[in-house]
């Protein structure tokens, strides 16, 4: 432990970030870097506890305690190997993951979490810095080739491990650019773009083929894959997006908002697209869905120049403390005050959509809304008892719309069903929990693909454990 009554001693302290109207101007990382001194003091808040449920908290089970008190002792190589012992990208995690270990954290029983997320970045980016993170050279080769298919954080971290564990390891990706949601799906100032291209430069380095521009299945044929490879991954990720089909849904101007995303962060990086342009320059935009991607595109609407960003909500304003619902050390559904909202959003609650309206032409004018009243479930105490209020409807004027409401499973058409692997109830693919092994022998899956729309420390977490079963497997065969 760090120090003693550090937790007595100092208050959570977040580092500052730049004021809205210069951030706004551009598409870099806005936070600024905390000093030692504030790390010091804000890693000295950890009370290594007996029972570390942060760590629990953890998808990927980071040695939290520990990693603190080496920062509390500014032993910073040892915090740094410390925290790579579990997870592959730091530099990513400490960047957008919501943190579940701070909900876990048991200071945050009557006061306020420890700064993990942040501490866990600038463990790593000091690393880069000083010079001792470095690329790791496997120890050992093997003749065995495995193809991982989807280079977004599952994909990338399965490699990774494969790689170190003396495996050919072979990424194909159908976008021009190594990354998948990390490189393309989340804007430059949540993830700045050098980050992923910093890693995916070492990983090259280390060994890894990457292959960009290839859709396994439409541009390289399936049978090559099989005959290539001694183990496949699929680790192409969830994103069928969830439509909003109610009337009018052709009208134009309504997005899905991983089409706008990913659009964006192509101009963002000078990189061509054939698409049609999304601008929301001088207009009026509604995001509909409450989550981090209908958050992204708050943020990037207002980079662009829009002139107001709705953001709705079918259900009620989320409270901002902890209920009995939501007892510690589970993850809370609390009020979210991103980033993006400070900058500029009117957000609405209890409001359900109920048609597109658009002009004779067919362009989307605004969006008929209807006022929704909740009452909580007697047992779980949870919003799920919905009727609309008489005479509330409203139409709300806009000219984008933004469909933000998740994902539904995996893509089947093309790779999934040329493999002819299996699917679950909700269209995921098969991959057996304890195994991470589809129903074809060789193939496995890992990842969105498997668990469905989940958050990136899952995603490293499945990578993870996805690698150690094609290592059992291959250890089977021998």
């Amino acid at each position: 432990m760090g120090k003693i009554d550090g937790f007595l001693l100092y208050d959570r302290e977040l580092p500052s970030k730049l004021d809205v109207e210069k951030r706004l101007k551009d598409y870099k990382e806005f936070i600024q870097k905390p000093s030692d001194q504030q790390l010091n003091c804000q890693s000295a808040r950890c009370m290594d506890c007996g029972v570390p449920f942060c760590q629990n908290g953890c998808p990927l089970g980071n040695l939290i305690p520990e990693f603190n008190e080496a920062v509390y002792k500014k032993q910073w190589q040892k915090a740094y190997q410390i925290l790579i012992s579990t997870n592959n990208f730091p530099e990513f995690t400490g960047r957008i993951c919501p943190a579940p270990c701070e909900s876990a954290c048991v200071l945050g029983i009557n006061d306020k979490a420890v700064t993990i997320e942040e501490i866990e970045k600038n463990i790593v980016e000091m690393a880069f810095e000083q010079g001792f993170a470095k690329p790791r050279l496997p120890k050992l080769k093997t003749d065995k080739k495995v193809a991982v298919v989807g280079s977004g954080p599952a994909g990338l971290a399965a490699a990774y491990q494969l790689n170190q564990m003396g495996y050919m390891t072979t990424v194909f990706e159908r976008d021009p650019e190594i990354g998948g949601l990390l490189r393309f799906g989340i804007p430059d100032f949540k993830l700045d773009k050098n980050i992923v291209e910093r890693r995916v430069q070492w990983m090259k380095e280390e060994g890894i083929e990457f292959c960009t521009g290839i859709n396994v299945g439409v541009n390289y044929a399936v049978e090559e894959l099989n005959r290539n490879f001694d183990a496949i991954v699929l680790a192409t990720g969830s994103t069928v997006p969830k439509d909003l089909v109610i009337p009018n849904r052709d009208a134009k101007g309504i997005y899905f908002a991983m089409d706008f995303l990913k659009q964006s962060n192509k101009k963002v990086s000078g990189i061509p697209f054939e698409e049609e342009e999304i601008n929301t320059k001088g207009k009026k935009v509604v995001v509909i869905g409450g989550g981090d991607t209908g958050s992204d595109c708050i943020g990037t609407s207002n980079r662009q120049g829009a002139e107001v960003v709705y953001q709705i909500y079918y259900k009620p304003m989320q409270p901002t403390e902890r209920d009995e619902t939501m007892p510690w050390p589970s993850y809370p559904a609390l009020l979210q005050i991103t980033s993006s909202h400070e900058e500029g959003c009117d957000r609405m609650w209890s409001v359900n959509s109920k048609e597109f309206v658009k002009d004779e032409n067919g362009t989307l004018k605004g969006i008929r809304l209807v006022e929704a009243e909740w009452t909580k479930d007697s047992d779980e105490g949870k919003w799920n008892l919905y009727t609309e209020k008489p005479a509330s409807e409203f139409v709300l004027e806009c000219d984008i719309i933004f469909i933000a409401l998740g994902y539904t499973h995996v893509e089947h058409k093309g790779l999934v069903e040329a493999l002819d692997i299996h699917l679950d109830p909700k269209g995921n693919l098969i991959g057996n929990n304890k195994e991470y092994k589809t129903n074809q022998d060789k193939i496995f899956t890992c990842g969105d693909a498997r668990k469905g729309q989940s958050l990136v420390v899952w995603a490293i977490a499945e990578g993870r454990q996805c690698a150690e079963k094609i290592n059992e497997f291959f250890k089977n065969k021998s």
